[in-house]
């Protein structure tokens, strides 16, 4: 099968390349998927720069979110067969055009849902759901500040405080990928973009959107001059919840801020959440395949490159072209 294959670390992405690699029969209690589709995520690029906490041995392909059909059973799985439309979560190897996992890391694909959609479903709600359910504990009427909002991880939290309920505040980069984020529910959009490029001009409008309260929760997957400014835009005894930092700069939280509102700093990783405790994260993702196969999930994939040109869509992720999510396709599928 053909696999675009991480052979070395570099800060390059592009020095991947499609291989011809052997895939043997899936083992006992494993099944063989034929990818349709895999979404692209920051932790690839990461993981190819030898950047992300967790570390593939090498050599690896990149992926950890895909869709497809069951092409073959291992001994000892008894509720999946050939044929079966699947979705499946991995930490790496999901750019081919097979792969074999634990029939444990399986679920069918919600309803209707596209091999596309269903490979860009579970990171990001994921993410969503435990920083604001789990970690975050949103309430319905609360405000809550989503930055980053034009991508796949920011766009699932706004969807999801909508549906608890929430005043949504969402902010981006560009005036042209905040409108699809309104069209899909936001409550007010904001350019965080400042005139000398830099990120970070919210402060006042939040205050102003808010009555001079500021933002109950903030849902922060930038990092850098936006968690600064977020620090002086949260509500007394608000949360601010740290996802990730694709500004590339880790900020330091002010802790007389801190102290002063009464505030709370949470970290937020979802699949360790649920690695540290196996049922509440069997309860996450049953909730979220509930709420896709009823409709309620519907992420936004706005491009699709097919397996030879994964580097490309990996370099429209890298330079923020992306709105939502967009996705890597094999053995001949297609966006519908």
């Amino acid at each position: 099968m053909k696999a675009v294959i991480c052979s070395a670390l570099s800060d390059d992405i592009g020095t991947v390349r499609l291989t011809e690699v052997e895939i043997g029969d899936p083992g006992p209690g494993e099944v063989q998927v034929g990818l349709k589709a895999c979404a692209v995520n920051f932790p690839d690029l990461l993981m190819i720069q030898g950047k992300y906490q967790f570390k593939p041995p090498l050599p690896f392909a990149p992926g950890s979110e895909g869709a497809g059909d069951v092409i073959a059973v291992g001994t000892g799985v008894t509720d999946l067969k050939k044929g079966d439309r699947v979705v499946i979560s991995m930490r790496y190897g999901g750019f081919a055009e097979a792969i074999n996992v634990p029939a444990g890391a399986v679920q069918f694909i919600p309803g209707e849902m596209s091999y596309a959609k269903a490979a860009s479903y579970q990171t990001a709600y994921l993410t969503a759901y435990v920083a604001l359910v789990r970690r975050g504990n949103l309430k319905k009427g609360e405000t809550l500040l989503v930055h980053g909002a034009t991508g796949g991880v920011g766009m699932a939290a706004v969807d999801i405080g909508k549906w608890l309920g929430a005043n949504v505040i969402a902010t981006g980069g560009r005036d042209d990928k905040l409108a699809v984020v309104k069209a899909r529910g936001a409550d007010y959009v904001v350019n965080y973009t400042r005139a000398d490029g830099s990120l970070g001009g919210f402060r006042d409008e939040v205050k102003l959107l808010t009555d001079g309260r500021g933002a109950d929760v903030i849902y922060d997957p930038v990092g850098g001059d936006v968690f600064d400014e977020s620090m002086r835009c949260v509500n007394w005894g608000g949360r601010i919840l740290t996802i990730g930092f694709t500004s590339g700069r880790w900020p330091q939280a002010p802790v007389n801020l801190i102290l002063i509102k009464q505030i709370a700093v949470i970290g937020v990783r979802a699949g360790e959440f649920g690695r540290r405790d196996p049922e509440k994260g069997r309860e996450n993702r049953a909730t979220l395949h509930a709420m896709a196969a009823a409709g309620e999930i519907d992420p936004h994939v706005c491009s699709g490159f097919p397996l030879d040109e994964a580097v490309d869509a990996m370099r429209m992720l890298e330079n923020r072209e992306v709105v939502g999510k967009v996705v890597v396709t094999m053995n001949g599928y297609e966006l519908p």
